[in-house]
Order: C-alpha cells, then structure tokens, then sequence
C-alpha cells in the first residue's frame, strides 16, 4: 500500500533547485522527488547483467586473478 510521505522546513533555495531540476526534467515536483527516492533507495543498487559487464570490462578483468587483485588493491586502499 501507498505510503504518504512530507518533509518540513525545506529551505527556500533547496526548493528551488528541486522545481528547476524537475522543470528541466519535464516532471511534477512529485515526479522529481519520486525519481530522486528511485535512484537512491530503489533497488538496492542492483545492477544489471549488462552493467556489470560493461563494468568489468571497463577494469580491465580478464582472469578471475585480475578481480583478486583488484579486490586486494581495493581492499589494501582503504
């Protein structure tokens, strides 16, 4: 079931932003936020088969020991 949401006291400039975004995106004001909610908390941040391919193929993995070593340097860099 539909959940109502609001949100109070939003500053007049962040207002703002949000109606010209949702203008230059040919969307409501409801249509913006909506979209905004999607992209952040939608999906879990699945990607697509498709998406993690072209991920992988833009890091350069061609062996399950090239993602080791970018796991590692991922895991080493933080």
């Amino acid at each position: 079931m539909p959940v109502n949401l609001s949100i109070k006291n939003v500053p007049d400039d962040l207002a703002e932003r949000l109606r010209d975004r949702a203008r230059l995106s040919h969307r409501s004001l409801q249509g913006e936020l909506m979209f905004i909610l999607e992209e952040v908390v939608g999906d879990g941040g699945r990607m697509s088969p498709i998406e993690v391919l072209g991920m992988v193929r833009s890091l350069g993995v061609k062996t399950g020991e090239d993602a080791k070593d970018i796991i590692r340097a991922s895991r080493d860099g933080r």
